[in-house]
């Protein structure tokens, strides 16, 4: 009897020594460096910061013993502040590895501070494709969508439809820039024409200036690259110049639900876009996007329902892997297919694009919409080796040819 009271309680012992030594050990941090406040806050903002925190919840707390937190901050969209918080997390904080890093100028400039620490970084907010070109890393990972992919969808679809000659207003910093280059060559690949280009800065309350010079152009299409409360005031002066009814299209090269919602229907109806995902497109969309509208009163914009895939998908390779070590687990990362809500058979390539397939809509008519959120068609669904550049045109240097 002694014995097995000597047994029993060893044994209890080492339970409390194990509960013990788990809580001693420091917090897996993640750090998201969002757009909490600015013209991209609604794309990402608080509602990516809500999604992450559901991944983790769903995920269930904890991994390799260690509680997983989600450490959130404002990078004002400046590229400096961006850099210096991405120092600060890693070097100070704990951060094992980043993600979001909502807009390009602000991601490309933490990208850099990752690489040179060896961390991973995964982007769902940014569409650079410089990203997974010049500046992509061993441990970097865009997972959303690219300019590449938003050119492709929309600009190809454009073409075939006849609406061949473009003039572009785009936004003057990285994302903008490579939106409308990425989009230019397809158009010109497909037979069309630019007739024509004017940039505004980011922010811009104010686009009569800009508008008149893309009337003047005649040309068929006027392609916004921009993305934010950019676009949104973009297409709702663009109704007020009477861009629409002088003959003209209006293409958002890059659009959310959230963006759709602010303008309305009414002077939205009959948009093309492209989007890497949408709430109402099958069982799977609908029933995150209801858990994610029972804790924001919103449904989730394509970046935000990303990065609750992406923050899901490291967590399950750290577990995978027995480490945080980012060799380990961006192995896993890359030899593990991502199958959820969000992407089905979906890999994370050398270059670290995550390809997955993107979807084209039509913006439906008020009279179409069963209500709030209710706004698109869906035209195509393009397979995502056809949407992303292919690797032959890489310009990563990780890349073998």
């Amino acid at each position: 009897m002694k014995a097995i009271r000597t047994a029993l309680f060893a044994c209890l012992s080492i339970t409390a020594i194990s509960a013990a030594q788990a809580q001693s050990q420091p917090p897996l941090k993640l750090g998201a460096i969002l757009d909490m406040s600015g013209l991209y806050a609604d794309i990402t903002g608080p509602g990516s910061e809500a999604a992450a925190k559901m991944a983790v919840e769903d995920f269930g707390g904890t991994v390799l013993g260690r509680k997983i937190e989600i450490v959130v901050a404002d990078h004002l969209n400046k590229a400096d502040l961006s850099a210096n918080i991405a120092r600060d997390m890693l070097d100070n904080q704990g951060v094992e590895a980043i993600i979001d890093v909502a807009a390009s100028a602000t991601a490309l400039a933490a990208a850099e501070i990752a690489k040179a620490r060896g961390k991973i970084i995964m982007f769902s907010g940014p569409g650079s494709i410089r990203l997974s070109n010049e500046a992509c890393g061993p441990y970097t990972v865009h997972y959303v969508f690219d300019t590449f992919a938003q050119a492709n969808t929309t600009g190809l679809a454009a073409v075939k439809q006849g609406l061949d000659s473009w003039f572009f207003l785009s936004a003057d910093y990285a994302f903008g820039q490579d939106l409308e280059r990425d989009t230019s060559n397809v158009i010109k690949a497909s037979g069309g024409k630019v007739l024509g280009n004017v940039k505004h800065p980011i922010n811009t309350s104010d686009f009569s200036s800009f508008l008149l010079q893309a009337q003047s152009s005649k040309a068929k299409v006027v392609g916004l690259a921009n993305a934010g409360g950019d676009t949104i005031n973009a297409i709702k002066q663009a109704a007020e110049f009477g861009i629409a009814k002088g003959g003209q299209k209006l293409s958002p090269l890059l659009a959310f639900i959230s963006d759709i919602d602010s303008v309305g229907l009414d002077t939205a109806q009959g948009l093309i876009l492209a989007e890497a995902f949408y709430w109402d497109l099958n069982d799977d969309t609908r029933a995150f996007s209801k858990r994610f509208m029972e804790r924001t009163k919103r449904v989730p914009t394509s970046v935000q329902a990303g990065l609750y895939s992406e923050t899901m998908h490291y967590l399950q390779a750290v577990k995978a892997a027995g480490t945080t070590d980012a060799a380990a687990v961006m192995k896993k990362m890359k030899e593990t297919p991502i199958n959820d809500f969000f992407a089905k058979n979906g890999r994370i390539r050398e270059d670290g694009r995550m390809v997955h397939d993107m979807y084209l809509f039509e913006i439906k008519k008020p009279s179409e919409s069963k209500g709030r959120w209710d706004n698109y068609k869906l035209l195509a669904t393009v397979p995502g080796d056809q949407a992303f550049q292919p690797l032959s045109e890489s310009r990563c240097p990780l890349v073998k040819k």
